[in-house]
C-alpha cells in the first residue's frame, strides 16, 4: 500500500491544465519529466540504503547494522541508514525531511484537489458555490471545503487506515479511466485525440488486469478497509444520479419560470 501511495498523485497536474500555458505541450511534458525525476530519486535513495545497510539481518540485533534492512526497527529503513551516518541525530533529521516532504505534497494537493470539485460544480454535480472563482482567479471556496474535509478525515482514524481506504478507491478509478480508452474508441471514434495511448490495446489491457489483480488481493488480505472503501465508491453512483436528476428538475423549473 505504501509503494502504491508513493506513486500516486503524479497525474494531479492534469487538474490544473486549464490554467497551464500551452497545456497540449506542457502537461504531458511535466508528467513525463516529473515521473522520471521522482523515479530516479527513489532508485538512488534505495541504492544508498543498500550500500549503507546489509540486506539480511537478525531480529534480535542490538544495532541497525546487525538488524539490517530485513529487520529495520519499525520498518524505518531510512532512519536506520541515517543513524549510521549521523548517529543519535538521525531521528530528528529524518523527521525534518518528512515534514518538508509532507508540506511539498500538500502544496500540490491543495492546488489540484479543489479543481476537481470546481469542475464537478460546473457540470452541475456539486454545490454551485464551489464552482465560483474568487478575485485571485482561483476556486477559493472549493479550497476551504477541501480543508474542512481534510481535517475531518484526520480526526476519523489513523493515517494507515486512511491510506488503505484511499489507495483501493484510487485503483478503482485508475482502472475505469483506462477502460474508458476502449469504450471511447468504440462509441466516439471521431473525437480529437491529441495524445496517443502508447501500446494500445496491449499495454492498457495489461494495466487493467494488473490493477484488478491488486484489488482482488487487497479485498482478500485487507477486507476491513478495502470493502468500506469499495462501499463508499459504490455509494457515489446513486448520489450521482440523484444529484443530476435534482439539478435537472431544478433547471427545467427555473427555465419554465423565465
Amino acid at each position: 500500500m505504501g509503494s502504491l501511495f508513493s506513486a500516486d498523485a503524479w497525474y494531479n497536474v492534469t487538474y490544473l491544465s486549464g490554467e497551464v500555458v500551452n497545456p497540449k505541450r506542457n502537461v504531458p511534458l511535466s508528467l513525463v519529466c516529473g515521473t522520471l525525476l521522482v523515479s530516479a530519486v527513489y532508485l538512488l535513495t534505495n541504492l544508498v540504503y543498500i550500500r549503507i545497510l546489509p540486506l539480511a539481518g537478525s531480529p534480535d540485533g542490538q544495532d541497525v547494522l546487525s538488524r539490517g534492512i530485513q529487520f529495520a526497527t519499525d520498518d524505518r529503513v531510512a532512519t536506520s541508514a541515517m543513524s549510521v551516518v549521523f548517529g543519535d541525530y538521525a531521528a530528528i533529521i529524518m523527521a525534518v525531511f518528512i515534514m518538508i516532504s509532507t508540506f511539498g505534497c500538500n502544496h500540490g494537493l491543495i492546488m489540484a484537489g479543489p479543481r476537481v470539485y470546481y469542475a464537478m460544480a460546473k457540470d452541475g454535480l456539486f454545490f454551485s458555490r464551489v464552482g465560483e472563482i474568487n478575485k485571485n482567479g482561483v476556486p477559493g471556496f472549493a479550497i476551504v471545503v477541501q480543508g474542512v474535509w481534510s481535517v475531518l478525515l484526520c480526526l476519523s482514524g489513523t493515517y494507515g487506515d486512511l491510506l488503505d481506504y484511499v489507495i483501493f478507491a484510487v485503483l478503482i478509478f485508475f482502472t475505469l479511466t483506462i477502460l474508458a480508452i476502449f469504450v471511447l474508441r468504440v462509441r466516439r471514434p471521431d473525437i480529437p485525440r491529441p495524445y496517443r495511448a502508447i501500446g494500445y490495446p496491449v499495454i492498457p489491457a495489461i494495466y487493467i488486469l494488473t490493477t484488478l489483480t491488486i484489488m482482488v488481493i487487497l479485498l482478500i488480505y485487507k477486507p476491513n478497509y478495502t470493502f468500506p472503501g469499495l462501499g463508499i465508491v459504490i455509494l457515489g453512483i446513486p448520489v450521482f444520479y440523484l444529484w443530476r436528476r435534482f439539478n435537472g428538475s431544478a433547471g427545467r423549473q427555473n427555465g419554465a419560470m423565465h
